[in-house]
């Protein structure tokens, strides 16, 4: 669609709206000059009937005037000179004592016509006939009828049948001059009109255009004020106060963002902290807890080592004492690399990696703590696709997390003589998850039997520094990491618990598309 300026809206605007104000100013005249040329044909038709009255006269003889050939033969010339096609006297008694006219179809109802007029003794008037007039159809013509007086009594009547026809031919030629008239009126007005609000509204308009695009941030006044003071000119004043404030707020905003940019890139450095702070505490009370675990195979090393002293012993005891002392130093490598591997810094690297491999990892690691001697640890990993893009140190450090605090809570039920702790994964639809950008997310639940939450910490367990464990037993940080680990890959954490009977932690995480697709 071709773009029109303002200037050519105005000007067809104009043109349409004078064009529709001539055209009802020449419909109104036309149909006030058809009016009056009516009333004057009526008038005209009450004077020739006027006329037709002088000849109404009886003679000593009884004879009527109109009767005689010289006066018939005037009488005709009058209504040929009148236009009137047809003409009808009646006496008293409505007797016809003269009838003449060129076309007198209506000579029944010019007859019926007088011999009314005659009993009403009152001038009438009636249209008839259809013909195509000025605007539309209209009448054809015009009967007028007229009692005859002499000495104060009706002694007959007269009526005439005249033609509108030459009316309406007047009225179409003053018409077409009408229109050219209005033609010329609406183009001299639509271009006068278009001048002066070219100088009122569009020139000021292109004005500001102009300043508008030729605007720099450095200058100090933006509009400039209109010569003369209208609505332009507020306009303008009033623009220029509004970028003052803005370019006053343009400096907060400035000034707001770059403290915001500072306080950000603080809130990512003391969120880094605190996930690596809380790894190294959930690693420190993963390695408090198997310390035990490592001095068992180093008494049995150091025994086998006084084995080994003794000159007494045979060689098949040597071999056997040597591998078992591998077997326990090789132990103990396991548990240390283990340890190590949970310890590591965080790369921030994200990859495809498998969750229920990290889990089973995590896991592995964890089972020598003491926490895990009396609980009965269940796996469920129903998920054929589980490859998702995440840090795997960081995966590791929320399965640490949530295998720690539900041992945590298993240990502590004093209702339960053993304590069950399941791990389950599927893939689930992403609108059970309330996700729109993942058609399908992987499930992982931790459900443990201790005594759950109340109801009232629900709500909490995943701020900074929330928890319910007694002094020295944990940081409040440990759910809050995970929670900050899964959303930051698209993923969602929440928990579902009664008191005293368990708890259920369920993890949604984005399934990677090119792997599982």
């Amino acid at each position: 669609m071709v773009p029109i300026n303002l200037k050519t809206n105005i000007a067809i605007c104009l043109a349409v709206l004078l064009m529709l104000a001539m055209v009802l100013i020449g419909f109104v005249m036309i149909i006030t000059a058809q009016k009056a040329l009516v009333r004057s044909e009526i008038s005209r038709g009450y004077g020739f009937i006027s006329g037709i009255e002088t000849g109404f006269m009886i003679s000593s003889k009884s004879e009527y005037i109109l009767e005689d050939s010289a006066f018939q033969a005037g009488l005709r010339k009058m209504l040929t000179d009148a236009e009137i096609s047809c003409a009808l006297v009646l006496d008293k008694t409505e007797n016809q004592i003269y009838s003449d006219g060129k076309n007198c179809e209506l000579h029944d109802e010019l007859e019926s016509f007088a011999g009314q007029t005659i009993q009403t003794g009152l001038k009438t008037t009636r249209f008839f006939g259809s013909t195509w007039g000025v605007f539309w159809r209209q009448s054809r013509d015009l009967m007028i009828a007229a009692p005859l007086f002499q000495k104060g009594r009706v002694v007959g009547a007269c009526s005439i049948v005249m033609p509108l026809a030459g009316i309406y031919k007047v009225l179409r030629r003053t018409q077409y001059v009408l229109l050219i008239y209005l033609f010329v009126n609406t183009v001299v007005f639509t271009i006068i009109g278009l001048y002066r609000l070219s100088r009122i509204t569009v020139k000021p308009l292109q004005r500001l255009v102009k300043r508008a695009e030729a605007y720099k941030e450095e200058d100090e006044m933006f509009f400039l004020y209109e010569a003369e003071e209208n609505e332009f000119s507020k306009l303008s004043k009033a623009l220029n106060r509004m970028l003052q404030h803005i370019a006053e707020d343009k400096e907060k905003l400035h000034a707001a963002v770059m403290f915001l940019e500072k306080a950000n890139v603080d809130l990512k450095n003391a969120q880094k902290d605190m996930i690596g702070a809380e790894k190294l505490a959930s690693v420190g009370r993963l390695s408090a807890g198997i310390a035990h675990e490592i001095g068992n195979p180093i008494g049995i090393i150091v025994g086998y080592l006084e084995l080994l002293k003794r000159n007494d012993i045979s060689d098949n005891d040597r071999k056997e004492f040597f591998k078992r002392t591998e077997n326990e130093i090789n132990r103990i490598d396991t548990i240390i690399r283990q340890l190590l591997e949970l310890s590591k810094p965080s790369a921030q690297g994200l990859k495809i990696v498998s969750v229920n491999a990290i889990i089973q990892e995590t896991v592995d690691s964890f089972k020598f703590h003491p926490l895990m001697s009396d609980i009965d640890l269940d796996f469920k990993f129903m998920a054929e696709c589980d490859t998702v893009m995440a840090d795997p140190n960081r995966l590791r450090q929320v399965f640490l997390n949530l295998i720690i605090n539900a041992a945590d809570a298993v240990s502590s039920n004093k209702n339960h003589s053993i304590g069950k702790i399941s791990i389950i994964s599927e893939v689930v639809p992403g609108i059970q998850a309330e996700s729109t950008d993942h058609p399908n997310m992987l499930k992982i639940e931790y459900i443990d039997n201790g005594p759950g939450i109340a109801e009232e910490n629900l709500g909490n367990i995943f701020d900074p520094f929330f928890t319910t464990k007694g002094p020295g037993k944990g940081t409040g940080l440990g759910l809050s990491v995970c929670f900050m680990i899964v959303e930051g890959i698209g993923g969602k954490i929440k928990a579902d618990s009664k008191e005293g009977k368990g708890t259920i932690i369920t993890i949604y995480l984005p399934l990677n598309v090119e792997r599982n697709s």
